[in-house]
């Protein structure tokens, strides 16, 4: 098996009904999860040129989930059934 991190684009408050989505999906993923995750708040990104703030918008990383998955294809395969805001970045993190 090979980790996959899931970065979730877009924020909305979430709602109940947004929280059962999440619920449900996170239940169809079943063992392949390894670290659930956390929604993020406002960040900084630190370059050799500085630091920036991050706003928490529509547009910013909202959060992050891990998972365990044979491959890229079944893991798209696996966030796409994900109640994203407005998308879904899909990482594979590599072995050292």
């Amino acid at each position: 098996m090979k980790k996959f991190v899931f970065l979730y684009v877009g924020y909305e408050t979430p709602t109940k009904e947004i929280m059962d989505a999440w619920t449900k999906w996170f239940g169809t993923i079943g063992d392949k999860m390894i670290d659930s995750g956390n929604p993020f708040g406002a960040g900084r990104e630190i370059t050799s040129a500085g630091t920036k703030e991050l706003s928490h918008d529509k547009g910013a990383i909202s959060g992050y989930t891990i998972i365990n998955a044979t491959s890229m294809d079944e893991a798209e395969k696996i966030a796409k059934g994900c109640p994203h805001i407005t998308g879904v970045r899909v990482y594979e993190a590599m072995s050292m």
